[in-house]
Protein backbone atom coordinates (compact mmCIF):
# COMPACT_ATOMS: atom_id res chain seq x y z
CA UNK A 1 0.00 0.00 0.00
CA UNK A 2 1.33 3.37 -0.42
CA UNK A 3 0.51 6.93 -1.20
CA UNK A 4 1.54 9.02 -4.47
CA UNK A 5 -0.18 10.22 -8.05
CA UNK A 6 -1.69 7.29 -8.65
CA UNK A 7 -3.88 6.91 -5.39
CA UNK A 8 -4.93 3.67 -4.04
CA UNK A 9 -4.93 0.49 -5.68
CA UNK A 10 -8.75 -1.39 -5.44
CA UNK A 11 -8.61 -5.05 -3.86
CA UNK A 12 -12.30 -4.98 -4.46
CA UNK A 13 -15.36 -3.61 -4.83
CA UNK A 14 -16.12 -0.40 -2.47
CA UNK A 15 -18.24 -0.63 0.20
CA UNK A 16 -21.29 0.80 0.60
CA UNK A 17 -24.28 1.81 3.01
CA UNK A 18 -23.84 1.62 6.82
CA UNK A 19 -20.81 -0.16 7.75
CA UNK A 20 -19.41 -0.05 11.13
CA UNK A 21 -15.69 0.21 11.68
CA UNK A 22 -12.83 0.55 14.89
CA UNK A 23 -9.91 2.85 14.53
CA UNK A 24 -6.78 2.38 16.76
CA UNK A 25 -3.83 5.13 17.40
CA UNK A 26 -0.66 4.55 19.32
CA UNK A 27 1.34 6.70 16.41
CA UNK A 28 3.49 8.80 19.34
CA UNK A 29 2.22 9.62 23.17
CA UNK A 30 -1.98 9.35 23.16
CA UNK A 31 -3.71 5.53 23.25
CA UNK A 32 -6.94 6.38 21.60
CA UNK A 33 -9.51 3.95 19.93
CA UNK A 34 -13.65 4.87 18.40
CA UNK A 35 -16.03 2.92 17.09
CA UNK A 36 -17.39 5.13 13.77
CA UNK A 37 -20.07 4.43 11.38
CA UNK A 38 -20.06 5.47 7.72
CA UNK A 39 -22.30 7.79 7.96
CA UNK A 40 -19.85 9.59 9.98
CA UNK A 41 -21.68 9.00 13.64
CA UNK A 42 -19.05 8.47 16.72
CA UNK A 43 -20.63 5.09 18.24
CA UNK A 44 -18.35 5.41 20.92
CA UNK A 45 -14.75 5.92 21.77
CA UNK A 46 -11.77 6.38 24.34
CA UNK A 47 -8.44 7.74 25.03
CA UNK A 48 -5.15 7.35 27.38
CA UNK A 49 -2.94 11.03 27.16
CA UNK A 50 0.76 10.56 28.40
CA UNK A 51 1.05 14.24 28.47
CA UNK A 52 1.63 14.24 32.42
CA UNK A 53 4.20 11.16 32.11
CA UNK A 54 6.52 12.90 29.58
CA UNK A 55 6.07 16.64 31.13
CA UNK A 56 9.22 16.44 33.30
CA UNK A 57 11.26 14.69 30.73
CA UNK A 58 10.94 17.89 28.08
CA UNK A 59 9.27 15.87 25.08
CA UNK A 60 8.29 12.25 24.46
CA UNK A 61 10.09 9.43 25.50
CA UNK A 62 10.23 6.67 23.11
CA UNK A 63 9.91 4.06 25.38
CA UNK A 64 8.03 5.00 28.49
CA UNK A 65 5.50 5.90 25.56
CA UNK A 66 5.50 2.51 24.24
CA UNK A 67 4.92 1.06 27.81
CA UNK A 68 2.32 3.21 28.60
CA UNK A 69 0.82 1.90 25.26
CA UNK A 70 0.99 -1.19 25.90
CA UNK A 71 -0.63 -1.09 29.63
CA UNK A 72 -3.32 0.83 28.17
CA UNK A 73 -4.41 -0.24 24.50
CA UNK A 74 -6.68 -3.43 25.93
CA UNK A 75 -8.49 -1.26 28.27
CA UNK A 76 -8.82 1.53 25.57
CA UNK A 77 -10.00 -0.90 22.57
CA UNK A 78 -12.88 -2.49 25.71
CA UNK A 79 -13.75 0.85 26.48
CA UNK A 80 -14.90 2.13 22.95
CA UNK A 81 -16.35 -1.12 22.23
CA UNK A 82 -18.20 -0.85 25.50
CA UNK A 83 -19.50 2.91 25.06
CA UNK A 84 -20.19 2.22 21.22
CA UNK A 85 -22.39 -0.85 22.85
CA UNK A 86 -21.04 -3.22 20.83
CA UNK A 87 -18.45 -6.15 20.67
CA UNK A 88 -15.55 -6.97 18.29
CA UNK A 89 -18.03 -9.50 16.43
CA UNK A 90 -20.30 -6.31 15.73
CA UNK A 91 -17.39 -4.60 13.87
CA UNK A 92 -17.28 -4.96 9.74
CA UNK A 93 -13.28 -3.99 9.84
CA UNK A 94 -10.44 -2.48 11.83
CA UNK A 95 -8.26 0.29 10.75
CA UNK A 96 -5.15 1.23 12.85
CA UNK A 97 -2.32 3.62 12.20
CA UNK A 98 0.94 2.32 10.53
CA UNK A 99 2.55 5.05 10.15
CA UNK A 100 4.42 7.94 10.32
CA UNK A 101 4.87 8.15 13.95
CA UNK A 102 7.41 6.48 16.92
CA UNK A 103 8.27 3.13 15.52
CA UNK A 104 7.88 0.97 18.75
CA UNK A 105 4.80 2.63 20.09
CA UNK A 106 3.35 2.32 16.10
CA UNK A 107 3.73 -1.53 16.81
CA UNK A 108 1.23 -1.46 19.71
CA UNK A 109 -1.37 -0.04 17.62
CA UNK A 110 -0.53 -2.36 15.08
CA UNK A 111 0.12 -5.77 16.74
CA UNK A 112 -3.44 -5.16 18.47
CA UNK A 113 -5.80 -4.39 15.49
CA UNK A 114 -4.34 -7.32 13.42
CA UNK A 115 -4.93 -9.64 16.15
CA UNK A 116 -8.56 -8.32 16.95
CA UNK A 117 -8.80 -8.68 13.39
CA UNK A 118 -7.33 -11.99 12.67
CA UNK A 119 -9.00 -13.52 15.63
CA UNK A 120 -13.12 -12.08 14.25
CA UNK A 121 -12.22 -12.10 10.40
CA UNK A 122 -12.71 -8.67 9.95
CA UNK A 123 -11.41 -6.80 7.20
CA UNK A 124 -8.07 -4.67 7.80
CA UNK A 125 -7.27 -1.53 6.99
CA UNK A 126 -3.96 0.79 7.38
CA UNK A 127 -3.54 3.76 8.49
CA UNK A 128 -1.51 6.70 6.97
CA UNK A 129 -1.17 9.04 10.04
CA UNK A 130 -1.29 12.08 8.20
CA UNK A 131 -3.72 11.51 5.67
CA UNK A 132 -6.43 10.82 8.77
CA UNK A 133 -5.64 14.11 10.20
CA UNK A 134 -6.76 15.89 6.05
CA UNK A 135 -9.82 13.18 6.02
CA UNK A 136 -11.35 14.28 9.27
CA UNK A 137 -12.28 17.32 7.83
CA UNK A 138 -14.63 15.45 5.31
CA UNK A 139 -16.35 13.30 8.07
CA UNK A 140 -17.81 16.70 10.15
CA UNK A 141 -18.24 18.92 6.56
CA UNK A 142 -20.06 16.21 4.18
CA UNK A 143 -19.98 19.03 1.27
CA UNK A 144 -16.31 18.76 1.52
CA UNK A 145 -15.07 17.33 -2.15
CA UNK A 146 -11.62 17.06 -3.79
CA UNK A 147 -9.91 19.00 -4.57
CA UNK A 148 -8.57 21.14 -1.29
CA UNK A 149 -6.03 22.78 0.01
CA UNK A 150 -4.53 21.47 3.12
CA UNK A 151 -2.11 23.35 5.68
CA UNK A 152 -1.25 20.34 8.69
CA UNK A 153 0.09 22.05 11.47
CA UNK A 154 0.92 19.06 14.34
CA UNK A 155 3.30 18.67 17.36
CA UNK A 156 5.50 16.65 14.57
CA UNK A 157 4.94 17.96 11.10
CA UNK A 158 4.15 21.23 9.08
CA UNK A 159 3.39 20.46 5.34
CA UNK A 160 1.22 22.43 2.79
CA UNK A 161 -0.80 20.02 0.62
CA UNK A 162 -2.66 20.12 -2.57
CA UNK A 163 -5.35 17.07 -1.65
CA UNK A 164 -7.17 16.10 -5.01
CA UNK A 165 -8.71 12.61 -3.77
CA UNK A 166 -8.00 9.74 -1.41
CA UNK A 167 -4.54 8.71 -1.35
CA UNK A 168 -3.70 11.27 -3.75
CA UNK A 169 -1.80 14.58 -2.64
CA UNK A 170 1.01 16.93 -3.97
CA UNK A 171 3.35 18.45 -0.85
CA UNK A 172 3.87 22.24 -2.13
CA UNK A 173 5.90 23.04 1.59
CA UNK A 174 7.38 21.61 4.58
CA UNK A 175 9.17 22.53 7.66
CA UNK A 176 13.36 22.12 6.88
CA UNK A 177 13.57 21.90 10.58
CA UNK A 178 11.14 21.93 13.72
CA UNK A 179 6.83 21.77 13.12
CA UNK A 180 5.06 24.63 15.00
CA UNK A 181 3.74 22.15 17.62
CA UNK A 182 7.15 21.21 18.21
CA UNK A 183 7.99 25.71 18.96
CA UNK A 184 5.11 25.73 21.23
CA UNK A 185 6.00 23.12 23.10
CA UNK A 186 9.88 23.95 23.28
CA UNK A 187 8.61 27.96 24.44
CA UNK A 188 5.93 26.72 26.72
CA UNK A 189 9.01 24.96 28.88
CA UNK A 190 11.19 27.66 28.29
CA UNK A 191 8.37 29.73 30.16
CA UNK A 192 8.43 27.30 32.84
CA UNK A 193 4.63 26.88 31.93
CA UNK A 194 2.78 23.68 32.92
CA UNK A 195 2.70 21.46 30.27
CA UNK A 196 0.96 18.60 31.58
CA UNK A 197 -1.92 19.64 29.37
CA UNK A 198 -0.03 19.96 26.40
CA UNK A 199 2.55 22.80 25.78
CA UNK A 200 0.56 24.28 22.84
CA UNK A 201 -2.67 25.33 25.23
CA UNK A 202 -0.41 26.80 28.27
CA UNK A 203 0.84 29.01 25.50
CA UNK A 204 -2.24 30.03 23.52
CA UNK A 205 -3.56 30.84 27.51
CA UNK A 206 -0.49 32.69 28.71
CA UNK A 207 -0.68 35.05 25.08
CA UNK A 208 -4.06 36.10 25.79
CA UNK A 209 -2.88 38.30 28.40
CA UNK A 210 0.35 39.67 26.20
CA UNK A 211 1.17 42.38 24.03
CA UNK A 212 1.76 40.48 20.25
CA UNK A 213 3.64 43.50 19.16
CA UNK A 214 5.89 43.75 22.49
CA UNK A 215 8.84 41.72 21.92
CA UNK A 216 10.26 42.49 17.58
CA UNK A 217 10.96 38.40 16.58
CA UNK A 218 11.89 38.27 12.65
CA UNK A 219 9.18 36.43 10.21
CA UNK A 220 10.98 33.44 9.24
CA UNK A 221 12.07 33.30 5.60
CA UNK A 222 10.63 36.16 4.71
CA UNK A 223 12.54 36.81 1.59
CA UNK A 224 12.00 32.73 0.25
CA UNK A 225 9.85 32.14 -2.83
CA UNK A 226 8.70 29.14 -1.55
CA UNK A 227 5.92 27.29 0.51
CA UNK A 228 8.67 25.78 2.64
CA UNK A 229 8.59 26.18 6.61
CA UNK A 230 11.53 27.15 9.40
CA UNK A 231 10.73 27.78 13.17
CA UNK A 232 14.21 27.06 14.49
CA UNK A 233 15.18 30.64 14.55
CA UNK A 234 12.23 31.60 15.81
CA UNK A 235 12.55 28.83 19.03
CA UNK A 236 15.92 30.90 19.58
CA UNK A 237 14.86 33.87 19.58
CA UNK A 238 12.10 33.19 22.31
CA UNK A 239 14.80 32.04 24.27
CA UNK A 240 17.43 34.92 24.04
CA UNK A 241 14.41 37.34 24.86
CA UNK A 242 13.12 34.55 27.88
CA UNK A 243 17.00 35.12 29.02
CA UNK A 244 16.86 38.68 28.74
CA UNK A 245 13.91 38.70 30.66
CA UNK A 246 15.35 37.31 34.17
CA UNK A 247 14.30 33.56 33.21
CA UNK A 248 16.18 30.49 33.24
CA UNK A 249 14.50 28.62 31.05
CA UNK A 250 12.81 26.30 33.53
CA UNK A 251 11.05 27.97 35.87
CA UNK A 252 8.35 31.34 35.48
CA UNK A 253 9.68 34.66 34.65
CA UNK A 254 9.64 36.85 37.69
CA UNK A 255 7.75 39.09 35.33
CA UNK A 256 4.03 37.45 34.25
CA UNK A 257 3.64 40.17 32.32
CA UNK A 258 6.93 39.98 30.52
CA UNK A 259 6.27 35.87 29.96
CA UNK A 260 2.70 36.90 28.51
CA UNK A 261 4.28 39.47 26.29
CA UNK A 262 6.82 37.21 24.95
CA UNK A 263 4.40 34.24 24.42
CA UNK A 264 1.88 36.75 22.41
CA UNK A 265 4.39 38.21 20.66
CA UNK A 266 5.91 34.76 19.47
CA UNK A 267 2.25 33.03 18.32
CA UNK A 268 2.11 36.55 16.54
CA UNK A 269 5.24 35.94 14.24
CA UNK A 270 4.40 32.30 14.28
CA UNK A 271 1.30 32.76 12.62
CA UNK A 272 2.61 35.75 10.67
CA UNK A 273 4.88 32.93 8.88
CA UNK A 274 2.15 30.62 8.54
CA UNK A 275 -0.01 33.21 6.49
CA UNK A 276 3.00 33.95 4.28
CA UNK A 277 4.06 30.44 3.87
CA UNK A 278 -0.25 30.03 3.15
CA UNK A 279 -0.60 33.13 0.94
CA UNK A 280 2.63 31.88 -1.53
CA UNK A 281 0.93 28.32 -1.68
CA UNK A 282 -2.63 30.25 -2.84
CA UNK A 283 -1.24 32.22 -5.39
CA UNK A 284 1.27 29.36 -6.66
CA UNK A 285 -1.72 26.56 -7.37
CA UNK A 286 -3.93 29.27 -9.27
CA UNK A 287 -0.68 29.98 -11.24
CA UNK A 288 -0.09 27.06 -12.03
CA UNK A 289 -2.38 25.92 -15.36
CA UNK A 290 -2.09 22.17 -14.54
CA UNK A 291 -3.14 22.20 -11.27
CA UNK A 292 -6.78 22.15 -9.97
CA UNK A 293 -8.77 25.17 -8.59
CA UNK A 294 -8.96 24.37 -5.39
CA UNK A 295 -12.01 26.88 -3.08
CA UNK A 296 -11.45 25.30 -0.03
CA UNK A 297 -8.59 25.86 2.84
CA UNK A 298 -9.05 22.19 5.32
CA UNK A 299 -6.28 23.12 8.64
CA UNK A 300 -5.68 20.03 10.68
CA UNK A 301 -3.46 18.56 12.88
CA UNK A 302 -2.90 19.43 17.18
CA UNK A 303 -2.31 23.57 16.73
CA UNK A 304 -5.44 24.02 15.10
CA UNK A 305 -7.00 23.80 17.98
CA UNK A 306 -5.34 27.58 18.58
CA UNK A 307 -8.52 30.09 18.41
CA UNK A 308 -5.92 32.74 17.61
CA UNK A 309 -4.19 30.68 14.51
CA UNK A 310 -7.90 30.16 13.01
CA UNK A 311 -9.16 33.46 12.88
CA UNK A 312 -6.05 34.77 11.16
CA UNK A 313 -6.02 31.98 8.93
CA UNK A 314 -9.82 31.81 8.27
CA UNK A 315 -9.62 36.15 7.32
CA UNK A 316 -6.60 34.81 4.81
CA UNK A 317 -8.27 32.32 3.29
CA UNK A 318 -11.38 34.55 2.77
CA UNK A 319 -9.18 36.94 0.75
CA UNK A 320 -8.90 34.56 -1.54
CA UNK A 321 -12.43 33.56 -1.95
CA UNK A 322 -11.45 30.44 -0.13
CA UNK A 323 -13.76 28.29 2.29
CA UNK A 324 -11.97 27.56 5.46
CA UNK A 325 -12.85 24.10 7.08
CA UNK A 326 -11.84 22.41 10.65
CA UNK A 327 -12.10 19.41 12.37
CA UNK A 328 -14.07 19.86 15.89
CA UNK A 329 -11.33 21.44 18.50
CA UNK A 330 -11.37 18.25 20.70
CA UNK A 331 -10.52 16.27 17.39
CA UNK A 332 -7.62 17.88 16.44
CA UNK A 333 -5.20 16.07 18.38
CA UNK A 334 -4.34 12.59 17.73
CA UNK A 335 -7.78 10.25 18.42
CA UNK A 336 -9.21 7.18 17.20
CA UNK A 337 -12.13 8.76 15.36
CA UNK A 338 -9.90 10.10 12.52
CA UNK A 339 -8.52 6.37 12.18
CA UNK A 340 -11.91 5.10 11.91
CA UNK A 341 -12.98 7.79 9.89
CA UNK A 342 -9.73 7.29 7.28
CA UNK A 343 -9.80 3.41 6.90
CA UNK A 344 -14.14 4.43 6.19
CA UNK A 345 -12.80 6.08 3.04
CA UNK A 346 -10.51 3.41 2.07
CA UNK A 347 -13.19 1.02 2.24
CA UNK A 348 -15.44 3.13 0.33
CA UNK A 349 -12.62 2.69 -2.75
CA UNK A 350 -12.75 -1.24 -1.68
CA UNK A 351 -9.29 -0.99 -0.47
CA UNK A 352 -8.33 -2.97 2.34
CA UNK A 353 -5.14 -4.67 3.64
CA UNK A 354 -3.51 -8.42 4.42
CA UNK A 355 -1.96 -7.52 7.44
CA UNK A 356 -0.08 -10.99 7.79
CA UNK A 357 2.63 -8.89 5.46
CA UNK A 358 2.51 -5.89 6.79
CA UNK A 359 4.97 -3.93 9.15
CA UNK A 360 4.95 -0.34 10.53
CA UNK A 361 6.65 2.48 9.11
CA UNK A 362 7.91 5.25 11.01
CA UNK A 363 9.21 7.62 7.80
CA UNK A 364 6.54 7.54 5.54
CA UNK A 365 5.97 10.59 2.80
CA UNK A 366 2.07 11.59 1.92
CA UNK A 367 2.28 12.22 -1.52
CA UNK A 368 4.38 13.41 -4.11
CA UNK A 369 6.66 16.60 -3.51
CA UNK A 370 5.67 19.32 -6.08
CA UNK A 371 9.13 20.09 -6.85
CA UNK A 372 9.67 16.57 -8.10
CA UNK A 373 6.25 16.22 -10.15
CA UNK A 374 8.49 15.43 -13.37
CA UNK A 375 10.48 12.62 -10.96
CA UNK A 376 8.07 11.37 -9.04
CA UNK A 377 9.16 9.92 -5.72
CA UNK A 378 8.20 6.56 -4.66
CA UNK A 379 6.25 6.97 -1.95
CA UNK A 380 4.90 2.74 -1.73
CA UNK A 381 5.35 0.80 1.62
CA UNK A 382 8.57 -0.11 2.16
CA UNK A 383 8.16 -3.46 4.37
CA UNK A 384 11.02 -2.86 7.11
CA UNK A 385 12.37 -6.27 8.85
CA UNK A 386 10.01 -8.85 10.34
CA UNK A 387 8.99 -7.68 14.12
CA UNK A 388 8.12 -10.49 16.37
CA UNK A 389 6.82 -10.38 19.68
CA UNK A 390 10.52 -10.64 21.24
CA UNK A 391 11.66 -8.04 18.84
CA UNK A 392 9.12 -5.58 19.73
CA UNK A 393 9.96 -6.62 23.84
CA UNK A 394 13.77 -5.69 22.86
CA UNK A 395 13.13 -2.30 21.24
Amino acid sequence: YGWGSVGYESTGKGWEGDFVVLGIETSCDDTAAAVVRSDGTILGESKRSQDQLHAEWGGVVPGLAKTAHEAAIGEVVSEALRNAGCSADDLDAVGVTMGPGLEICLRVGFHAARDLALAHAKPFVSVHHLEAHVLAAKQFSPSLHFPFLVLLVSGGHCQLLLARGVGDYLMLGGTLDDSLGEAYDKAARMLGLDVGGGGGPALEKLAQGGDPLAVKFGVPMKQRKDCHFSFAGLKTAVRLAIQKAGGDLKSPLPDPQAAADIAASFQHVATRHLEDRLKRAILQVQADEDLPTVDTLVVCGGVASNMAIRERLSKLAEEFDITPLYPPVRLCTDNGVMVAWSAIERLRLGVSDDPSGLEVRARWPLGLSYAATDTPINTRHTKLPSTTDKTADKA
